[in-house]
């Protein structure tokens, strides 16, 4: 065969458009493009021109029936933007972007191209725009501010101690799970907080949630509002108040006779070391760990004898393991004397503790001194002098610890009550109370496992050279980007 011969390579046939005559491959159409977007229009049938509603006060946008937040030309306002074109999901969408209006104009564009089946197989892709116009609707939360008939039932949150680490965890607990997403206003008091809601429903469920992670008890209540005796209709508003055990991790307790005999006539004086949907105590000298379900809590009702304020710091002298183990404590041999006592005096303690695979000789612990505490004796009546110990041992404690923190948390947008924090003592009080939680979230890889922790973008990437080198940190690798979009 001689080179070049061609008999062996394809011919590629071309027919006339039926339309316009030009040369095109065959198609099951027999047109070409330009006379097939000019006989069908895939678009037929999509809405062109869309409302959206959005919320002056708060900047958020309507996703029904939710109020989002969402920057102008974010993905978050074109997934929005999208779900709202009536028609769209009769053909497929290829591809969508952002058409340059002016911020002030109340006109978003989005360029959209689309592909759909037509003509016996053949495939027809097309772009066109479609625009946008942002409505002005005042969103529930922010009605709730000028009007104080809008909300149906409320939610009343409390816990009678005199700090509220335990409103800074449920805080991120709500944040992570979305309890609040439907809430139109969050009222912060002295003792706890106050959650508005437009449905009875949706204070139910927060109820569920807060039965699911703390120890809780609850009331209901209802007030007529309204009733119309035509058709014999009332309108009522919902109160449940919630009462959480005024109990927190770190608390020394007294559990009473009764209570203690059903736990295997455990000794009554034990320590707090969790507290979730159930209270966990242990005791350092048998190092049995014991849960308590809320109901049985609430039944005999064991307040702490000492809290996390009364704490003093001790210097650990000498420390010895006894071999005992209880899940992640182990006990110990220690040897401390108070920090106030060195170079004072030779007072040193011998005791026992649950801290053991924590404290070396050198290390500062905080713990309870009951040599010199003023107990309630209502409390301590029924106590033994076997019971009684000199000092109960509590946590690890740090010098200096790294001010350059990484990471940051969400809050909730919460409204104050009037009057709230307004003497000095009150703020410093309440400072310390978010840096000791904070504190807890570094010294605690469970309790942080449970919540978001964000990279903040603005903290400082020098390393603090003043901080203990063995004080805990927050790892990288445990944060979430995406702090500056909260």
């Amino acid at each position: 065969m001689p080179v070049g011969s061609t008999a062996n390579k394809p011919v590629s046939h071309q027919i006339p458009c039926c339309m316009c005559a030009v040369m095109i491959q065959p198609n099951p159409a027999n047109m070409c493009a330009n006379c097939l977007q000019n006989q069908v229009d895939v678009t037929e049938g999509i809405q062109k021109q869309v409302t959206i509603f959005h919320c002056r006060s708060c900047e958020r946008y309507l996703r029904n029936p939710q109020w989002i937040q969402a920057d102008l030309e974010s993905r978050e306002l074109l997934a929005l933007c999208l779900k709202k074109i009536g028609g769209l999901n009769r053909v497929k969408l290829t591809d969508a972007s952002w058409i340059w209006t002016e911020p002030h104009s109340k006109r978003l564009k989005i360029k959209i191209t689309i592909q759909k089946e037509v003509l016996s197989g053949a495939i027809l892709q097309q772009t066109f725009p479609v625009e946008f116009i942002v409505a002005n609707q005042q969103c529930d939360t922010c009605q709730s501010h000028h009007s104080d008939n809008t909300w149906e039932s409320v939610c009343q949150v409390r816990q009678k101690v005199d700090h509220k680490r335990t409103f800074y965890f449920l805080e991120q607990l709500i944040l992570k799970h979305g309890v609040a997403d439907n809430v139109m206003g969050i009222k912060e008091l002295r003792d706890g907080l106050d959650f508005y809601y437009s449905g009875r429903s949706q204070a139910q469920h927060m109820l569920s949630f807060l039965r699911s992670v703390v120890p809780v008890r609850e009331k209901t209540a209802k007030r007529l509002v309204s009733q119309d005796f035509s058709n014999n209709t009332c309108k009522y508003k919902h109160t449940i108040f919630v009462d959480i055990a005024p109990i927190c991790k770190d608390d020394l307790v007294v559990l009473p006779k009764a209570l203690s005999r059903k736990t295997g006539g455990a000794c009554p004086l034990q320590l707090c070391t969790k507290v979730s949907n159930q209270v966990q105590t242990i005791d350092p000298r048998t190092m049995k760990v014991t849960d308590f379900l809320a109901s049985a809590y609430w039944k005999d009702n064991f307040p702490a004898l000492m809290n996390s304020r009364q704490l003093v710091e001790f210097v650990v002298l000498d420390i010895e393991p006894t071999g005992v183990s209880t899940g992640k404590f182990q006990q110990a041999n220690v040897t401390v004397a108070r920090s106030a006592d060195l170079g004072e005096n030779e007072v040193t303690f011998d005791t026992l503790t649950h801290l053991g695979n924590l404290l070396n000789a050198g290390d500062l612990v905080l713990g309870y001194d009951l040599t010199r505490a003023n107990l309630n004796s209502s409390r301590t009546a029924g106590l033994k002098d076997k019971d009684m110990v000199d000092i109960f041992l509590v946590r690890k404690t740090y010098t200096k610890r790294s001010k350059n923190r990484k990471w940051k948390l969400k809050e909730l947008t919460k409204e104050r009550e009037e009057g709230l924090l307004r003497r000095q003592d009150d703020l410093k009080r309440e400072q310390r109370d978010r840096e000791r939680f904070l504190q807890q979230l570094e010294e605690d890889e469970e309790m942080r496992s449970k919540i978001n922790l964000y990279h903040d973008p603005t903290a400082m990437t020098d390393v603090d050279e003043e901080a203990d080198e063995d004080a805990p940190k927050v790892a990288l690798d445990e944060l979430l980007d995406g702090f500056a979009n909260l």
